[in-house]
């Protein structure tokens, strides 16, 4: 597709040819993220040319560059229109996602299984229940495995990177270091269990204690971090706000977030968490009922070994792509509150594993042709998320390599660019397509006994709507005419010649 030509800003450094869409300057990067949150934000979701701002820095790694902006209606604009429903509806999250995660794995089995034909229902002794809802153990697991994570950040080394300018003018720095931090915790746990000084598989039998812990530590952070948003930064200034975030109600600032990116010591809370505690702990908890399957039927299933396997590429997926969520929704947009902060710690490590839970309890073993199947199914989401992942990231890069060359884009009165031709013109989210087709990789092998173990690509199918939405109406506000242009252009979401 030939790219509609459009005056642009001059720049000394980013300046589009007049006679081809083709520049060796342009480059690309999204508004969005993708987890809930932010906690599966794997690279940009769409094709904006992300600000100029330097990738590499020499600098030390904590701090900010550039002078800073002391207007406070620039660092805390008042929030005018509600997101969830406003403030009732973010009460009712607030009250109703802790009780989802806990829900859900009390119906992965070890209660009884819910399921729909017959209409069956987990049996819960009440009593039994809140006798193991909180346990020391797994209380202390789950905070020292937070504090673990923040002190991995601060002493492991790792490339020092610019996230984007803020409103404030400053550019903070983060230090990439989240794939050694893997490495180290998963080693360290391997090395703890191998020397009889740590049992893994029981963690198997302690989710319910352990998702509890893991909701308390998210009700405490968010709580701190809600009360710190009033005080000032260190240069004395007011902190800065994320614009949906200072409506003035408690209840729905302290759910979608007041403070932008909160630091303490130099660690950024928000991004540290964002990949860290909750992605990894994901892993470790997978382990755990792989190991217990074992214990528990004298073998490990292919579908186990498949679910297992496709989620560890996941994440580790996310962690090698550590520095594409500097660009995301998560980090730049909204603030860090209760939504971000339980989605990370509590809802991802607990909700995005419940297919190796009921497979715990519950093992299916694959026909060679369903193996297959899903092994394509999830080749296919793979292929197209990485695929469209890596041209943008590669045009925003260096726009004259051979492989993105090709990409056509229009020119924004922003001076950015939007790409039009590739990955990026057949959907404005395209990585949103592969994403939801890896989930069902990750649901199918559990066979159709049960409905929860379909809950993951049910409710990520109503999140990455949302998340298209609200990024196409952010991106209307900020590109005005330029985003009917480029709409019309690349018309489809997510699905092409679908939605």
């Amino acid at each position: 597709m030939v790219a509609t030509k459009r005056t642009s800003r001059k720049s000394s450094s980013k300046k589009a040819s007049t006679k081809s869409s083709k520049s060796p300057k342009a480059s690309a990067t999204s508004e969005a993220g993708a987890s809930p949150k932010g906690s599966k934000a794997k690279g940009s979701d769409d094709a904006v040319e992300r600000p100029r701002s330097a990738r590499k820095s020499s600098t030390k790694r904590s701090g900010a560059s550039a002078s800073p902006v002391a207007d406070k209606g620039v660092l805390q604009p008042v929030t005018h229109e509600f997101e969830f429903g406003g403030p009732l509806g973010a009460g009712l999250v607030i009250i109703a996602l802790p009780l989802i995660v806990v829900a859900l794995n009390l119906a992965c089995g070890r209660h009884g299984l819910l399921t729909l034909f017959p209409l069956s229902f987990p049996h819960v002794n009440l009593d039994e229940l809140l006798g193991e809802l909180f346990t020391v153990r797994a209380t202390g697991l789950v905070f020292g495995w937070f504090v673990w994570h923040m002190l991995l950040y601060v002493v492991l080394p790792g490339e020092v990177v610019d996230g984007l300018p803020m409103r404030n003018g400053k550019t903070l720095k983060y230090t990439m270091n989240g794939r050694s931090a893997c490495v180290i915790s998963v080693l360290g746990v391997t090395g703890l269990w191998w020397y009889g000084l740590f049992d893994l598989a029981a963690l198997a039998d302690q989710t319910v204690p352990l998702a509890s812990a893991s909701i308390l530590l998210s009700v405490m952070l968010s709580v701190y971090v809600y009360v710190a948003s009033f005080g000032a930064d260190e240069d004395g200034a007011p902190k800065l706000l994320a614009a949906g975030g200072n409506s003035g109600n408690p209840v729905y600032d302290f759910f979608i977030g007041r403070e932008l990116n909160p630091r303490v010591l130099g660690v950024d809370l928000k991004f540290v968490c964002e990949l860290r505690p909750g992605m990894i702990g994901w892993l470790v908890l997978n382990a755990a009922y792989l190991m217990r399957q074992h214990q528990r039927h004298g073998q490990v299933s292919n579908s186990m070994y498949m679910v297992v396997l496709f989620q560890s590429v996941y994440v580790l997926d996310a962690l090698l792509n550590e520095s594409a969520i500097l660009s995301t929704m998560d980090i730049t947009t909204d603030g860090y509150g209760f939504m971000l902060v339980f989605g990370c710690l509590s809802w991802v490590p607990f909700t995005y594993s419940l297919q190796a839970h009921y497979l715990r309890y519950h093992p299916v073993e694959l026909a060679p042709l369903a193996f297959g199947a899903i092994l394509v199914v999830m080749m296919l989401g793979y292929w197209i998320f990485r695929a469209a992942n890596s041209t943008k990231d590669l045009f925003r890069a260096n726009p004259s390599d051979e492989r993105v060359s090709h990409i056509s884009f229009i020119n924004t009165a922003r001076g950015t660019r939007l790409m039009t031709s590739g990955w990026w013109g057949l959907a404005r989210h395209i990585n949103y397509l592969g994403d939801w087709i890896m989930a069902w990789a990750w649901c199918l092998p559990t066979g159709f006994a049960t409905p929860v173990t379909y809950f993951y690509v049910i409710y990520f199918a109503v999140l990455l709507i949302h998340r298209d939405r609200r990024d196409d109406a952010n991106c209307a506000v900020k590109y005005g005419a330029d985003w009917e242009t480029y709409t019309s252009m690349v018309p489809w979401r997510i699905i092409p010649y679908v939605y």
